[in-house]
Formats: C-alpha cells, sequence, structure tokens
C-alpha cells in the first residue's frame, strides 16, 4: 500500500467558529515506535467542546485538529513499535491510543503516574501547521507518536465504545479508583449529565450502590440516566438549595457517602459538601473551568469528608475501560449515548449541537464523504 503523504482535517482556526476543511502533510517517514492509521471513527468530548468554544485555551494553540477519542486502522509502522503491553503492532491491526508520555521524568520514574508526566501530550494539542501536523481524530488519517500508549483493541467492543474508552470512560474508571471504589448498599450522587455523568451512573449502579442519584439537566438526559441505573434524578433547575434539599430529603436526611464531579459548574462544591454525609468522600474530576463558589472548608472538618481529586486516566484505566465494555456489553444501552456518524463536513455542526445539549457524542467517522452521506440518505 502507498502511504499518503497528505490527509483532509477539519482544523480549528478561531474558538468558535466553524471547523475549515484542510489538506496537512504527513510525515514521510515513520518513525521507530510510531504508526500511521486510517480513522475509522472519532467521539466526540466535552472537552472539545470547551476548546471549541474558548473555554479552555492558552495562547499559540491554534490552529489544531480536535478529537482525542479515537480509533484506527494501521496502515503503516515504524520499526519495534508495539503496543502497551508490548506486543508488536502490524499493518491492519485495530488500535486505539492514549496520550502521550516520556517514560523519563519524575512523573513517570518517581512517581510512577503518566498523567504526571510533565511532557505528556495530547493529539488535540499538537498545531497543525507544524510537524507531525495530523495526530488528532477530526482527520483522515492520524500519524500515533512513539510516545502514545497504543492498545490493540478486541474485536467484540465496537468503535464507539472503543472510542469513548480513550477519554469518557478511563476518566471515569479511574476516578471512582480515586475516590476508593463504592461500597455496597451506599448512596452516590453523581454531579453531571453529561456523557461522563451518564457512564459514572452505569458504573455506580454495577459497583452496587443502593441510591445512585444523578443530578443534571436537561430532563431528556435525566431520562437517559434512569436507563443507566439511576434509582433518582435531580433537576439541577430547581437552583443549588432545591438540588440540596431534594437529595438530602432522598438520603433521609443523611447525605451521599460517595459524591462525584462530571459537571464542572462554580457551584458543585459547595452543593457537594453540603450533601455529602458524615465521613463522605468527594471526588473532584470536571472542575476545569474558572474559580467555583466559595465553600467554608471547615464544614469538611466537621463532616471528616475527604476531597481527592482525579485528573483524566492513564493507559492502564484505558485497558480497563476495554474490559469493563467487553464485560458489561450487554447490561446497559451504550449504543444510546452516541448519535448517527458524520462525515468531517458535518463536524461543526455537531459540536455546535453538543455544545447546546443537542446530543451526548457525536460520532465522527472521516471515512464518510458528503457523496457517501447523500446516498446513504437515499437508500
Amino acid at each position: 500500500m502507498t502511504i499518503p503523504t497528505s490527509t483532509r482535517a477539519a482544523v480549528l482556526v478561531e474558538h468558535g467558529g466553524p471547523l475549515e476543511l484542510q489538506d496537512l502533510p504527513l510525515p514521510e517517514t515513520v518513525e521507530p515506535g510510531a504508526a500511521l492509521v486510517r480513522i475509522t471513527c472519532t467521539t466526540l468530548c466535552g472537552t472539545d467542546i470547551e476548546i471549541w468554544e474558548g473555554r479552555m485555551t492558552f495562547p499559540g494553540m491554534l490552529p489544531m485538529v480536535l478529537g482525542h477519542e479515537m480509533v484506527g486502522e494501521v496502515i503503516a509502522v515504524g520499526d519495534g513499535t508495539v503496543d502497551a503491553l508490548g506486543t508488536p503492532i502490524e499493518v491492519g491491526d485495530r488500535i486505539g491510543w492514549s496520550e502521550s508520555v516520556c517514560g523519563e521524568c519524575f512523573g513517570c520514574t518517581v512517581l510512577r503516574q503518566p498523567v504526571a508526566c510533565s511532557k505528556r501530550g495530547y493529539g488535540f494539542l499538537q498545531r497543525s501547521d507544524v510537524p507531525p501536523y495530523a495526530t488528532a481524530g477530526l482527520s483522515e488519517y492520524a500519524y500515533v507518536t512513539p510516545g502514545a500508549q497504543k492498545l490493540r483493541l478486541p474485536e467484540e467492543v465496537k468503535d464507539t465504545w472503543a472510542s469513548a474508552a480513550g477519554c469518557a470512560a478511563k476518566t471515569v474508571l479511574r476516578a471512582f479508583d480515586r475516590a476508593g471504589g463504592v461500597r455496597p448498599g451506599s448512596r452516590v450522587v453523581v454531579q453531571g449529565s453529561g456523557a461522563l455523568g451518564l457512564f459514572a451512573t452505569a458504573v455506580a449502579s454495577i459497583s452496587g450502590a443502593a441510591q445512585v442519584i444523578t443530578v443534571g439537566a436537561p430532563a431528556s438526559r435525566l431520562a437517559l440516566a434512569e436507563r443507566f441505573g439511576a434509582t433518582h434524578t435531580v433537576d439541577i433547575a430547581g437552583g443549588s438549595e432545591a438540588t440540596i434539599a431534594r437529595v438530602q430529603e432522598l438520603t433521609g436526611g443523611r447525605g451521599a457517602d460517595l459524591i462525584l464531579d462530571f459537571a464542572g459548574a462554580p457551584s458543585i462544591g459547595p452543593e457537594a459538601i453540603a450533601m455529602a454525609a458524615q465521613r463522605g468522600v468527594f471526588a473532584v474530576v470536571g472542575s476545569t473551568g474558572p474559580t467555583g463558589d466559595p465553600f467554608p472548608i471547615s464544614a469538611i472538618m466537621g463532616k471528616e469528608i475527604t476531597v481527592v481529586g482525579s485528573l483524566n486516566g492513564d493507559v492502564s484505566d484505558y485497558f480497563r475501560s476495554i474490559e469493563f465494555f467487553r464485560a458489561f456489553a450487554d447490561r446497559f444501552p451504550w449504543d444510546e449515548l452516541f448519535s448517527e456518524p458524520c462525515g468531517l463536513a458535518e463536524a461543526s455542526e455537531r459540536i455546535a449541537n453538543m455544545h447546546v445539549l443537542g446530543e451526548v457524542k457525536a460520532v465522527i467517522d472521516p471515512r464518510i464523504t458528503e457523496r457517501t452521506a447523500e446516498q446513504s440518505a437515499a437508500r
């Protein structure tokens, strides 16, 4: 097979603006430890939306290609390229990959925590106007760098599931691990009804919680949360005081043993501390935005609340996410989290729709062209 020298990609050139379809160069050779893949599925994440709207930004990051949850077929491979378990990667393999890490810094070697790597890099943080140009998901082809943590994917895990496992699912599983897991029969509150919140609702249910209370909006998302194991839902439309009061009512005035933040709104902290039971655990996962609303730190002391932070996940969390989908493939309607796939030309529209909560997870298949989409619609 002739290795392509360029790729079509949807490029973010201005926050809040439409993505531009551009042809980006690809490296002339695939270096040792690297791979070139044809993207077969990219699922959009809340982080992609935050970057698009400019809520998450830093100087010099644009232009760039969004997308960090993706699956691809290997079409070229460098010498000595192996997956995270040491198995050689070959042309034709279906792989997913996590962010790149250096393996040499303090975080990698002493802490042994890849999420603490000082050179940790995501494909979507690669500028699209400098080599290696295309390393993210909204592209026909992507260059998977030597430091990227690669996984060969089992056939029984669908592309959409495997793609979402690359960020959303692994973030959730790491958060539960950081929080110490779910005590069977306990009361769990999930703050947020986006993709992470819905997945966390399912995990809490599977883990044996007696009550799984999903707090969020809109009503359609809360209805979906019930399909993913929520015993109760609370609509945030009533405001913080009403939300807290309802959770206290549902838990018999005792509060929640475990609260997980997958929303990141400014009111999350005060609400979580107020809803927490004595000696409860509060896991902060989604608060990536500006400073939140204040609350008395003495409340943490008085209730002896444990507060833990959890940042994304590493390749071990990714691997466990893939195994999770294998084990619980039939437990919940996972496919309802994903929209019908579309091509790169529609990516801007789908990002804007996610921005207004019109869909949970958009699915982009760069192999779909305008012509094939029209043919499919005509059938």
